[in-house]
């Protein structure tokens, strides 16, 4: 088990789904808080600072999405899984579109819930965090990225990213001129991949490209391999 001792966020109306969540985080030795409603997220965000957040769409107050654009808004690249009944491919990518890192759709099976939680934790806070000060800082271009501080810059502007794009992005600058498939990366970054998951890589990418290149049409920095994957230009002097 991690050696910190994470707090989560569940954040649905249905008291009964809560419960169960709450019941097998809690086995899996998480310290969980709960909301009723959006408004109420965004406070519990706010004041007690967890570690990750599952969010339901339809929530009173605010629905997830608007929660997830608030805590995005604010600079917080806290980890976002949201758990929703909405299962069509929109959904999803508007979603992820919004800064959520992982998408679960209802019925789910609670074990898979505790493993998706523990696969972001994993992927977020090693990257975050455990990282040696002489290796924290990868440059790629006019791209910095320190991975201490969980920051990117470019030409001296801050860039915000999503944790996921963060941690899209530290895998292709450790690794210049190295092709990664889409399924090297998604696993890389969530620790499973299904075939569904395609369009939610392809969106994670378009939004990343968005935020780092002059150009996402005709990329410098993340060059797409015809038929292979992605990979970060090596030459960029």
């Amino acid at each position: 088990m991690e050696d910190k001792k994470y707090k989560i966020l569940v954040a649905e109306d249905d008291k009964d789904i809560v419960s169960v969540i709450k019941l097998y985080l809690e086995n899996a030795e998480y310290e969980v808080i709960t909301a009723n409603d959006g408004q109420t997220a965004l406070t519990r965000i706010e004041n007690e600072k967890p570690d990750l957040a599952i969010c339901d769409i339809m929530m009173p107050k605010l629905s997830g999405y608007d929660v997830i654009k608030s805590v995005r808004e604010s600079d917080n690249n806290i980890p976002i899984i949201i758990l929703s009944a909405k299962n069509q491919d929109s959904d999803k990518i508007l979603g992820l579109d919004m800064g959520a890192d992982d998408y679960m759709t209802k019925p789910f099976n609670p074990l898979e819930i505790v493993a998706h939680v523990r696969a972001c934790l994993r992927r977020f806070y090693k990257l975050g965090g455990s990282e040696s000060v002489s290796s924290s800082l990868l440059k790629a271009g006019d791209i910095v990225l320190d991975i201490e501080k969980v920051l990117v810059t470019k030409n001296g502007e801050d860039i915000p990213l999503t944790p996921t794009e963060f941690k899209i992005l530290t895998l292709l600058m450790k690794n210049p001129g190295r092709v990664f498939t889409k399924v090297q990366i998604y696993e890389y970054v969530n620790g499973e991949y299904y075939e569904s998951d395609e369009n939610s890589l392809m969106v994670h990418m378009s939004k990343l490209r968005d935020k780092i290149e002059d150009d996402n049409k005709n990329p410098k920095y993340i060059k797409t391999v015809r038929g292979l994957g992605y990979k970060m230009e090596r030459d960029l002097t």
